[in-house]
């Protein structure tokens, strides 16, 4: 039986409108000085906020699952984009505090409602090249997390805040031109079936269980690049900017890694590219800490470019896994990702109280090399 073709239109179509939305999920922080000033919020409120929008996170095996018995993965991803874009911007319009908390946790339930099917339609255009598709999908989301805070600070100092709402058109025309583009899927993703969350992790449980301990391991390292790193760089430099700086630079070299990644696992497997990547990253961590100059550069770079480049190979690996229950199969994968990321910050944050933040650094860094023995036993499952 002959491969299905990768199918570049629509993978890249499902990897901007990944972009589009995740552009508007990234419009919290940098508003956040507006709504304090606003609402005469506390910084316990504010930092609310964001733990409101991510809570229906625990909720994508469930997502998952209904997708997949009802067959409405593609129009979940359809409706998605604009259903975020409509809560997201109209949080400037809040005019009470419990009615933000409303909008940022139905913005949460859209975000869950997007980001559970979305790899699933990817994984299915993809044909044997689900390592590619995944890192052009992921490209689209990190893409996002830099433009998007940008975006809304210009669209505020161009609309005004009582019009900001505005921005939500974007989003609508994506939905509609997902709508055009994938309506002829109906055959592959619209097959109602009477699976279960048990059945999906039955289904997958040889590659979830090693690949969570993979995602601990390397959460630490994810936690103290991704949300201390300006913080490092502030305090030994003094300088602010250079601690933003060293954060794009993290970031930039992190899709590249995910573009590179995803594709080379489908060359010369997933494991192999796991291997190299979580032996490298921990290791750049470490030398980004004991050294200085171009060198301490370089290694943000390197950091970025493997502690990011992960995710695609293992959602590749997932989906095609996931023969039965796709979409509840990636809601285990994401609660998962999702459950260790949010400890890994909090406990890097103690870690970095206790004894320092080279310390903080260190100590993930080396947690970070407990990947590899979980990495080998999914080789041998």
């Amino acid at each position: 039986m002959k491969p299905e073709p990768f199918q570049t239109g629509r993978v890249m179509l499902v990897a901007f409108s990944h972009f589009v939305h995740d552009v508007y999920t990234s419009f919290l922080s940098p508003l956040l000085p507006l709504i304090i000033e606003k609402l005469s919020l506390t910084l316990g409120q504010a930092g609310l906020l964001s733990t409101v929008m991510q809570v229906p996170a625990l909720l994508n095996p469930v997502i998952g699952l209904f997708a997949d018995n009802r067959g409405l993965a593609r129009w979940l991803v359809i409706l998605a984009p604009t259903l975020t874009a409509v809560s997201m911007s109209l949080i400037l319009n809040a005019g009470t505090y419990s009615l933000l908390l409303i909008l940022v946790f139905l913005a949460g339930i859209s975000v869950a409602l997007f980001h559970v099917p979305s790899p699933v339609l990817v994984a299915g255009y993809s044909g044997l090249k689900k390592g590619r598709g995944m890192g052009l999908y992921m490209t689209g989301g990190e893409a996002a997390r830099m433009v998007g805070p940008m975006f809304a600070v210009a669209a505020v100092s161009f609309l005004g805040q009582d019009r900001f709402y505005l921005v939500m058109g974007l989003a609508v025309l994506i939905s509609v031109l997902l709508y055009f583009a994938l309506e002829k899927e109906t055959e592959k993703t619209g097959m109602k079936r009477k699976g279960s969350i048990k059945s999906a992790y039955d289904e997958i449980k040889h590659v979830l269980v090693p690949i969570t301990g993979v995602l601990a391991a390397r959460s630490f390292m994810h936690a103290v690049m991704g949300t201390f790193l300006t913080v490092f760089v502030e305090r030994q430099t003094g300088s602010l900017w250079y601690g933003g700086a060293a954060l794009a630079l993290y970031e930039a070299f992190g899709v590249a890694g995910i573009l590179c990644a995803g594709t080379l696992s489908d060359r010369i497997g997933r494991q192999r590219v796991l291997f190299w990547v979580l032996m490298v990253a921990p290791a750049a961590i470490l030398t980004f800490v004991f050294t200085d100059g171009f060198i301490k550069v370089a290694m943000v770079g390197v950091a970025g470019f493997t502690v990011l480049s992960t995710t695609p190979v293992m959602l590749a690996l997932v989906q095609e896994n996931a023969k039965m229950n796709p979409s509840a199969a990636n809601g285990l994968f994401m609660m998962a990702s999702f459950f260790v990321r949010s400890v890994a910050v909090f406990l890097a944050g103690i870690i970095g109280d206790l004894a320092g933040l080279d310390n903080m650094f260190i100590v993930s860094a080396v947690i970070g090399f407990f990947a590899i023995p979980f990495l080998l036993k999914l080789d041998h499952s």
